[in-house]
């Protein structure tokens, strides 16, 4: 029966058992947080190459650890040689990086033979973006956008429209305010609001209730998945 205990990091001469197994481990490791990556992530347009280098993120780290060691000159080697390569891709997403780094941590620790600080770090990292995934945190169907409306000058109903956007938003704001001053909307303003609706078949009864309101007319709704970051 194998025993993990017997894998004893010998950085002058590591056995191909103990490289195989940490190999192997770290494939495993980066594999698990790839499916979760894909299973928790609501992101239609997700990349697969993105999937792919957590894996294989995974195995580098684990190999370049168990090519340093304990050697002070080949970490400084590594360094310098790792210094010419500029990786210039821009990860816009957060949790994009966060993966990443938990792909990058996976490998380091079967590096070092740390299998069950790897593991259990892992599996804990997996089953908490499960949880998130299905937490208040998660928000897959809300969508945010552009409400417009023109309404008189001097109208006195403004606190009761705004009651009416907020029953069916998580959040909104006055992104714009525009006072008309030709012929033909004389007397008459613009609001623009950023909105980001509580479900997305909320747009339909918010303009029902809109349309309720007298002197006021719904310009335009523009709705996309995506999140305003001044609301």
């Amino acid at each position: 029966m194998f025993d993990i205990t017997s894998l004893q990091y010998n950085s002058e001469n590591p056995t191909i058992m103990a490289v195989g197994f940490t190999v192997i481990c770290a494939l495993m490791l980066g594999t698990l947080i790839a499916f979760t990556y894909e299973k928790t992530s609501s992101r239609v347009d997700r990349p697969d190459h993105f999937l792919q280098a957590m894996v294989l993120v995974t195995i580098v780290a684990a190999t370049i650890i168990q090519a340093i060691g304990d050697s002070v000159a080949r970490g400084l080697g590594m360094l310098a040689a790792l210094s010419i390569i500029r990786f210039r891709t821009t990860v816009r997403d957060p949790r994009n990086i966060v993966f990443m780094f938990g792909a990058i941590a996976a490998g380091i620790a079967c590096g070092v033979f740390g299998f069950a600080i790897a593991i259990c770090g892992t599996i804990t990292f997996c089953l908490t973006a499960f949880i998130l995934r299905f937490s208040s945190f998660h928000k897959s169907e809300t969508m945010s956008g552009m409400l417009s409306l023109d309404l008189p000058a001097s109208y006195d109903r403004l606190k009761e429209l705004e009651a009416v956007i907020k029953k069916f938003s998580l959040r909104y704001k006055l992104a714009e305010f525009k006072l008309y001053t030709g012929v033909n909307k004389e007397g008459l303003k613009k609001h623009d609001y950023k909105i980001k609706l509580k479900q997305f078949e909320n747009w339909e009864k918010l303009l029902i209730e809109l349309k309720g309101f007298t002197d006021v007319t719904i310009t335009g709704l523009e709705l996309k998945e995506r999140e305003f970051d001044n609301i």
